[in-house]
């Protein structure tokens, strides 16, 4: 289900930075401009109709590498492909191919939806600019698109301000499917929204991938809910990967000490296991002075001078998943 051949989507080395704003003494003593890495040599793939967790802290990299998935940034280097074709190479309707077939769905629905216009002119948009639907035939496509997302079809009458979080974030993700993509990159899509509804959205996503085939990317920081939700999870520590595997496996037996540190810190819902591995300590270290060799090292309990000199490729180790640490253990 991982081998290239067999990967819808794939990265391999994808790197991006941003320059950082100079301030008065530096642009007056002619110091350079310096950039933050946010993203560093990043690899993965996903399967057709796979959902692939991404996971990491704060200031990790997950919403920078999204972006870049879907054409709203440019990355520095490395390659996407989209089902065996160079996505950075294309241009003109061979690039509009790929973003009808990856579309995104953002953290906050709020900002992704026009609030003059009702939610079927919202849609309805869509579904007219690509063509999809006479102008006769689009009142019934929105209506059927809200069905699938579970809202009335008379929500097409309302605009977003009259709906509640949830709704919105159903709404949303209306729009993106109304193109009919193949793949969703879904950025933090429920980190605005209550618990109870968070779990309602998980549901529909799960629902909606089992429906319709999907291919999902799943960013978020919630370990909880990428456990139900994702076939394989990718942990994410200050712009690099540093492990990926079988999403249940690595729950009950994760191999980095970061991956560890998250799980812990997770909510338990059984008490014995509380306590059961140590939480992450310390601070995320900023991207515009990483440190030398592995970046986990200032937060690892097991850091030695190895880690310290050298970086860990992320590698397959002991017959498992592949981790980048030099000393990975279930």
């Amino acid at each position: 289900m991982t081998s290239p051949r067999d990967d819808e989507l794939r990265v391999a080395g994808l790197s991006k930075s941003f320059p950082k704003a100079r301030s008065i003494l530096d642009a007056a003593l002619g110091r350079p401009a310096t950039r933050v890495m946010a993203l560093r040599d990043v690899s993965f793939g996903v399967a057709r109709g796979e959902a692939l967790g991404i996971v990491g802290e704060s200031g990790c990299g997950k919403s920078t590498l999204a972006r870049c998935l879907v054409g709203l940034l440019s990355s520095d280097a490395g390659t996407i492909r989209f089902r065996g074709e160079d996505v950075l190479g294309r241009r003109g309707e061979s690039r509009r191919r790929y973003n009808r077939s990856v579309q995104m769905v953002f953290q906050d629905p709020n900002g992704s939806l026009n609030p003059r216009m009702t939610v079927g002119q919202c849609i309805g948009e869509v579904l007219a600019v690509h063509a999809l639907a006479s102008r006769a035939e689009i009142p019934s496509r929105v209506a059927a698109l809200l069905a699938l997302v579970g809202l009335p079809a008379d929500a097409q009458k309302r605009r977003p301000h009259e709906f509640s979080g949830g709704q919105r974030q159903r709404v949303a993700i209306a729009r993106a499917l109304s193109i009919e993509p193949a793949c969703l990159i879904a950025d933090e899509p429920l980190s605005a929204l209550d618990v109870s509804v968070q779990a309602q959205i998980v549901n529909l996503f799960l629902e909606l991938q089992a429906r319709l085939g999907l291919t999902l990317v799943f960013i978020t920081h919630d370990l909880r809910l990428v456990h139900h939700l994702s076939h394989r999870i990718a942990v994410m520590y200050l712009g690099r990967i540093v492990e990926i595997g079988p999403a249940r496996q690595l729950f009950a037996s994760p191999r980095h000490p970061y991956t560890k540190g998250l799980i812990a810190s997770a909510p338990q819902l059984t008490p014995r296991r509380l306590g059961a591995r140590e939480a992450v300590s310390g601070e995320i270290p900023s991207p515009l002075a990483p440190p030398a060799g592995c970046a986990f090292h200032p937060r690892c309990p097991k850091a030695s001078d190895l880690c310290r000199q050298s970086l860990p490729a992320l590698e397959l180790r002991d017959g498992g998943w592949p981790v980048a640490c030099h000393f990975a253990t279930p």
